[in-house]
């Protein structure tokens, strides 16, 4: 255990920015908060870049952003919080509690929840705009700015010391001084990074493919196919997080999940074929 102790990498940051409550919210900043707010405005202005890419000019562009950060803001927050009541906590947490359900900000976010929450807040919203945007286009803009929030996101649960990958000997292991769930400081795979540098290479790779994947649903394919894909694998390497999934059983509940994504990657690619990308102006 000393040798183990020696090669890790001992990370025991303050969680708090600053250790004084913020005005109106009576809370102090907290680094997660930090790095959500970043990668949500990271992502909007990607979104917004890419809008203007493809033929929209730079007000109208703001204006589909904000109104689509909004709408798919509120819908992911909702997903990613209901997902995280149903398949990682016991029934109990919510039926002895009602209320637990909307406190998102006391943490517990799933984010296969997030990305079914932001596919519901996008089928209503290219109700309103169908005559801009098909459902599959909308989707094709938003999945290089998810990446990016995704990856920020991820650097936030390793400052709040959570999401926790198993105990390894690796000299890169990370030792947490104080994990959010209680446990032992134990050398740990550093997952929540591995996890923020797939999602920014993921980024970069289509972010270069953009231009040459012209049919719609193409590029949000190869989005699902290949991160959920990776997040299917990922899992080996992390501790049991969801109360649901009994011992000994074979997948955790990241990668039930994730499943169903990659299937949805294989049909978007398939319905691709012969479609048609925006409409440039």
């Amino acid at each position: 255990m000393v040798n183990i102790l020696i090669l890790s990498i001992y990370w025991n940051p303050p969680k708090e920015i600053v250790s004084w409550p913020l005005p109106f919210l009576g809370r102090p900043l907290l680094w997660y908060g930090f790095f959500f707010a970043l990668g949500f405005f990271l992502a909007y202005r990607i979104f917004q870049l890419l809008l203007v890419e493809r033929g929209h000019d730079k007000k109208e562009a703001k204006q589909v952003a904000e109104k689509a950060s909004l709408f798919i803001g509120i819908a992911m927050i909702a997903g990613a919080r209901l997902f995280e009541m149903l398949f990682y906590q016991r029934p109990s947490v919510y039926l002895e509690d009602p209320l637990e359900l909307l406190r998102f900000w006391e943490g517990g976010l799933s984010s296969h929840g997030a990305v079914i929450g932001i596919l519901v807040g996008l089928w209503l919203l290219q109700r309103k705009w169908k005559e801009r945007f098909s459902w599959r286009n909308l989707l094709d803009l938003l999945v290089i700015p998810g990446l990016v929030a995704g990856s920020c996101i991820r650097i936030g649960n390793f400052f709040n010391q959570e999401i926790f990958g198993t105990v390894s000997t690796l000299p890169w292991a990370v030792l947490f001084g104080t994990p959010a769930d209680g446990s032992a400081p134990l050398p740990r795979h550093p997952v929540q990074l591995y996890e923020a540098l797939f999602y920014l290479f993921l980024a970069a790779l289509l972010w270069k493919k953009r231009l040459f994947l012209e049919t719609a649903g193409k590029l949000s394919g190869l989005f699902f196919i290949c991160c959920f894909s990776f997040r299917f694998c990922i899992e080996f390497l992390k501790t049991n997080q969801s109360a649901l999934i009994p011992f000994g059983f074979p997948l955790d509940m990241g990668q039930l999940l994730s499943l169903p994504l990659i299937l949805l990657g294989l049909l978007l690619i398939k319905k691709s074929k012969g479609t048609v990308s925006v409409e440039r102006n």
